[in-house]
C-alpha cells in the first residue's frame, strides 16, 4: 500500500495533501474558527452580510464563566452575549458603547476610575476586536467558521456513504461473480433495477422514508452508490476464481470463505481504491444537491449546500462571494478526490508503473 502512494503523480500528492489537510482543519475546526460555538450558529443580524476582511468591537458583558461550557470537538455551548459596535468612548468614569445599526450611546459600566490604566484593563475584559476573514452570511455569522464546520459534514458523509457501500457491494457482487448459477443472475437482475434508478430520485425516496436527519441522509446515500462496487467486485470475482492458485486452493479443500476473503479479495484492493475516491466524491455532490433542496441536515447544522442555497440569491445583490466560496469548496473538494482516484488508478495499471524506455 506505501509502495502504491509512492507511484502517485503530482497531482494525486497534492490531492492526498489537500484531502488530509480539510480533514485536520474539520477535526480541529473549534481551534481555528473564529466562532467556536456550536456549529458556528453565532448570530449577529446587525453585522449581516459585511464583505471579506471585516473587523468590529464587540461588547461581552461580564458573565459567568461557568456558563461557557467548552467542548474540543462540538465548540462552546451557551456562549456569552456579545453586541457589535460602532465605537465605544470613556466619559469621565463610565464606559459607553454605541450598538452597531444604532445611533444611541450606552452607558454600560461605571465602575471604573478615571485611571486610564485601570480604565485599559476594564476594556480588556469587556470588549474584544472580533476579524472575519471571509465577511459574514445573511444571519450575522462568521463565514469562514461555518465553511469549517460544514466540511465535517461533506467529509464524515462521504466516508459513511463509502463505507456501507463496500459492505454492501463486496457482499453482494461476491455472492454473484463467487457462486455463480442462478443467484449470480438474481442478484444481476437486481443490480439492473437499482441502476436504472435515477440516483437522485433514489436517495430522495429513501430520505423521505427514513425521515429528515443528518443521519439518515448518510445511510440513504451509502444505499445507493452499492451498485458500482457491486457490479465491479462481480466482475473481477469472474475472472480470479478461474486462475490457478484458486484452483490450487479449492483442491485443498479450504473453505469458500477463506478463498473468497483471503486469497481473492486482496487482489481487489487496487480497483476498490479507486472506485472508492469516486464515490466519495459522487457522496459529496449528491448531499450538497439534497442539502440544496432543503432535505439534508437540518438548520443549525452547516452545509455547503444549504450555505449555496441561503445566498444563492445573492450572486446578483452585490455579495456573491456568500454562494461562489461555499460552491468553490464543494469543487474544489470533490475535484481533489477525482484527481487522487485517477492518480490509483494510474499506480495499480501495471503498465504504468513499468520504466520508461
Amino acid at each position: 500500500m506505501i509502495r502504491v502512494f509512492k507511484r502517485l503523480n503530482s497531482f494525486g500528492l497534492l490531492s492526498l495533501g489537500y484531502i488530509l489537510l480539510l480533514l485536520f482543519l474539520s477535526l480541529t475546526a473549534t481551534f481555528w474558527a473564529p466562532d467556536n460555538s456550536v456549529h458556528a450558529n453565532r448570530m449577529q443580524l446587525s453585522i449581516h452580510s459585511k464583505p471579506p476582511g471585516f473587523s468590529v468591537w464587540v461588547y461581552r458583558p461580564n458573565t459567568p464563566l461557568k456558563q461557557e461550557q467548552s467542548h474540543w470537538f462540538f465548540g462552546l455551548q451557551n456562549p456569552a452575549e456579545e453586541i457589535p459596535l460602532e465605537a465605544y468612548r470613556w466619559q469621565d468614569s463610565n464606559l459607553q458603547i454605541l450598538p452597531f445599526g444604532t445611533e444611541t450611546w450606552q452607558t454600560v459600566f461605571t465602575d471604573a476610575s478615571s485611571d486610564p490604566e485601570n480604565q485599559k484593563k476594564v476594556a480588556q475584559q469587556l470588549l474584544q476586536k472580533r476579524k472575519y476573514p471571509l465577511g459574514t452570511d445573511k444571519y450575522g455569522r462568521d463565514l469562514w467558521s461555518r465553511l469549517l464546520f460544514g466540511s465535517r459534514v461533506s467529509i464524515a458523509i462521504g466516508f459513511i456513504a463509502v463505507i456501507i457501500s463496500l459492505g454492501l457491494g463486496i457482499l453482494i457482487g461476491g455472492i454473484a461473480g463467487f457462486f455463480g448459477g442462478i443467484l449470480d443472475r438474481i442478484l444481476v437482475n437486481m443490480m439492473n433495477i437499482v441502476w436504472s434508478i435515477p440516483t437522485l430520485l433514489l436517495v430522495l425516496a429513501i430520505s423521505l422514508a427514513l425521515g429528515k436527519g443528518i443521519f439518515q441522509v448518510f445511510i440513504a446515500v451509502g444505499l445507493t452508490m452499492w451498485v458500482d462496487v457491486a457490479r465491479l467486485v462481480r466482475g473481477q470475482v469472474l475472472s480470479v476464481k478461474e486462475l490457478t492458485f484458486i484452483e490450487a486452493a479449492q483442491t485443498l479443500g479450504f473453505s469458500k470463505a477463506r478463498i473468497f476473503f483471503f486469497h481473492i479479495l486482496p487482489l481487489l484492493t487496487g480497483p476498490l481504491l479507486v472506485v472508492s475516491a469516486s464515490n466519495f466524491a459522487s457522496a459529496i455532490l449528491i448531499e450538497s444537491g439534497l442539502s440544496f433542496l432543503g432535505i439534508g441536515a437540518q438548520p443549525p447544522i452547516p452545509t455547503w449546500g444549504g450555505m449555496v442555497k441561503d445566498h444563492f440569491r445573492y450572486l446578483v445583490l452585490g455579495q456573491p462571494h456568500l454562494a461562489l466560496l461555499p460552491g468553490l469548496a464543494i469543487m474544489s473538494l470533490v475535484l481533489a478526490f477525482m484527481l487522487l482516484g485517477n492518480s490509483l488508478r494510474d499506480s495499480f495499471d501495471s503498465r504504468s508503473a513499468l520504466p520508461n524506455t
